[in-house]
């Protein structure tokens, strides 16, 4: 018997052309594309060129001409201000019209950048569509980055406007991001012309005059605007993640390839139709938020639920389960780091049986490797088939995933499936060599890489270049190690570098050491990624301290908990931190990251020859018994 599934990938990698030209008819084109791949300029691969679209015009007009005006497009669920509300296709029309002709009255036009500096509020969402409506480019800044986080992004991206509001809203109170947008701003060297902010009851917000507009009196006043149709190959948005250097690398998506992607991908991966309701339960700060919270479903027509509160202590591990239950959620998207938040505090699932998950098929995971614990008790506790799938900001939709919605397969724990159509996914030795399966190694995708993926990095071929085309010529480093079985189920086991995943928050250990270095006292510092049975990952910190310190121990342990929260945000969730006398390093100066989390995690390890000072790992492991962490059972193997 055919797999179907297999047959699918097959048919993606052997006609692209084919595969891609016909799902993109689930898309309206304002003109059509006279190449479905151009090669060109290869690597530097582009898809639909000559096709002319207008993304916000498929995520929101169309529907509205197609006389399903009056559905519901953005379900509104906020526990941590009691309030919830629907949005029609209507109303979404009328809102993001009305902002994108008040982004125009001030000068904002196709290309121009815009950063959007917001909470898990509706408008977040006008916001974004309003940009793609006119053709301007969004980059969008997670609300929980210091002030020095979003700086550094204006200043790459060198908006003319940045869209804000007075606070966000924690379980643990009220967040204020008129000041850190003021900071922000400050420190910039970037000047943005304009600020519109939107006010909320929970925070007065000071505005500038002549810079800072408020956001209800603006639109009150604004004409509403039609679509601008663009180049399938005008970037949509710019989304940064970490670098390995701690300077932000700016993810290029672009309009036509990730409208079509994301569009085959709802009924494809998550099942989904016009009218279901789908909930990723992430933040628009990040991937999963542009993809499956804004964009993906309101493509397709689905109703997608917005939420601004936490898997537990708004109010308790039952707001998931009740609010799926109450607006009948289909499909439910969300990070394993959330799965183990509410099994902490509920483990026998008592608030699951509470609620009536009958409209609900499938559970996904992604956002960091889902543990077969997890796995398994969601399964259990959910009686639902629980996907774990796997992604990245650069890709901006699955790599590998099981296709629920056309050939769904077995779930094996700690594999997200199988290599989804459009992705020849490898795993290679050091040399470029195709390993064998079962067998760990770099885990590669064959160019091009399908539609919907990054283009290139914001005004920055050589670094896209050189961050993941270099290593293996014809291939995209996902910078993941892993390995495939025999049946072709791919497991992801780490990163290859010193990027750690702290609950799917994709943090720099480079900025890091940058941070605390800054500290007066310190004069080296070592961060490293450890497991976490809650966030899978958290940051520890080792750091030499300068000669003639006086500071206490307890001390300096504050000062610089309280400087990563300052400079990286709580996101960065720091609280691991120690002096040691020396570092261990090669005898080129280079810090041994990777032993040191293996000491830390309890595996065994070998020092390599280079090492300058063996002495340096007893040290270190001292160090980290003292943290919690290394077992010092666990030795070095010859």
């Amino acid at each position: 018997m055919i797999d179907p599934g297999l047959a699918l990938h097959k048919a993606s990698l052997e006609d692209k052309t084919q595969f891609w030209g016909e799902c993109a008819r689930a898309i309206d084109w304002q003109q059509p594309w006279e190449q479905v791949l151009d090669e060109s300029e290869a690597p530097f691969y582009r898809w639909f060129s000559g096709g002319m679209l207008n993304t916000c015009y498929n995520a929101v007009d169309r529907h509205v001409a197609a006389g399903r005006g009056e559905q519901t497009a953005i379900q509104y669920v906020s526990p941590v201000t009691d309030t919830e509300y629907g949005i029609s296709y209507n109303e979404l029309q009328q809102q993001v019209s009305r902002l994108a002709g008040w982004m125009q009255s001030v000068g904002i036009n196709k290309g121009d950048r815009v950063v959007i500096y917001m909470p898990m509020v509706p408008e977040t969402l006008f916001a974004m569509l309003a940009c793609a409506r006119i053709g301007a480019i969004h980059s969008v800044v997670f609300g929980g980055f210091a002030a020095n986080e979003l700086a550094t992004r204006i200043n790459d991206a060198k908006p003319r406007l940045v869209l804000s509001a007075s606070c966000g809203i924690e379980p643990s109170g009220v967040v204020p991001y008129k000041p850190l947008l003021d900071k922000a701003l400050d420190q910039s060297e970037h000047k943005v012309e304009n600020c519109l902010i939107l006010g909320r009851s929970q925070y007065q917000a000071e505005l500038q005059p002549g810079r800072d507009h408020d956001w209800q009196s603006a639109i009150c006043q604004a004409t509403p605007v039609d679509c601008v149709a663009v180049e399938a190959t005008h970037p949509l948005y710019i989304l940064y993640t970490s670098g390995t250097t701690g300077q932000p690398k700016g993810v290029v998506r672009d309009n036509g390839g990730h409208a079509v992607a994301l569009a085959w991908s709802m009924k494809a991966i998550y099942d989904i139709e016009p009218g279901d309701v789908f909930w990723a339960a992430s933040d628009v700060g990040w991937v999963v938020g542009h993809s499956y919270i804004v964009y993906a479903p309101l493509l397709v027509g689905a109703t997608t639920l917005l939420f601004e509160g936490k898997p537990v202590g708004t109010p308790d591990p039952g707001t998931f389960w009740r609010t799926i239950a109450k607006y009948k959620v289909k499909s439910f998207f969300t990070a394993p780091t959330a799965i183990r938040a509410i099994k902490r505090e509920d483990p026998e699932a008592s608030y699951v049986a509470q609620s009536d998950l009958s409209c609900l098929k499938n559970v996904f995971l992604a956002g960091e490797r889902c543990d077969p614990d997890t796995l398994k008790w969601a399964s259990e506790k959910l009686a639902k088939p629980v996907i774990d799938h796997w992604w990245q900001t650069e890709t901006g939709w699955a790599i590998a995933a099981n296709l629920m919605g056309v050939a769904p397969i077995p779930v094996k724990a700690g594999s997200p499936a199988r290599a989804v159509p459009g992705y020849q996914v490898e795993v290679l030795d050091e040399m470029g060599e195709q390993v064998a399966p079962g067998q760990s190694g770099n885990v590669v995708i064959k160019l091009p890489l399908p539609p919907g993926t990054l283009t290139t990095l914001w005004q920055n071929d050589k670094r896209y270049h050189d961050s993941y085309l270099a290593m293996y010529p014809g291939y995209y480093l996902t910078g993941d190690a892993g390995y495939m079985d025999e049946e072709g189920y791919l497991y992801i086991m780490s990163r290859i570098d010193d990027i750690i995943n702290v609950a799917g928050h994709r943090l720099s250990t480079g900025r890091f050491e940058e941070v605390l270095c800054q500290h007066p006292a310190v004069a080296e510092a070592a961060v490293i990624g450890v497991e976490d049975k809650l966030k899978g990952q958290v940051p520890l910190g080792l750091v030499v301290l300068k000669m003639g310190n006086t500071l206490s121990e307890e001390q300096l342990h504050k000062e610089l908990v309280a400087l990563v929260r300052q400079e990286i945000g709580p996101v960065a969730a720091f609280r691991l931190v120690s002096a040691v006398p020396k570092l261990p390093k090669t005898r080129s100066g280079k810090i041994l990251r990777g032993t040191m989390r293996k000491i830390a995690d309890n595996q065994e390890f070998k020092a390599p020859a280079t090492i300058e000072d063996p002495g340096t790992l007893d040290l270190v492991r001292t160090a980290l018994t003292r943290m919690g962490y290394a077992d010092s059972l666990v030795k070095e193997h010859a």
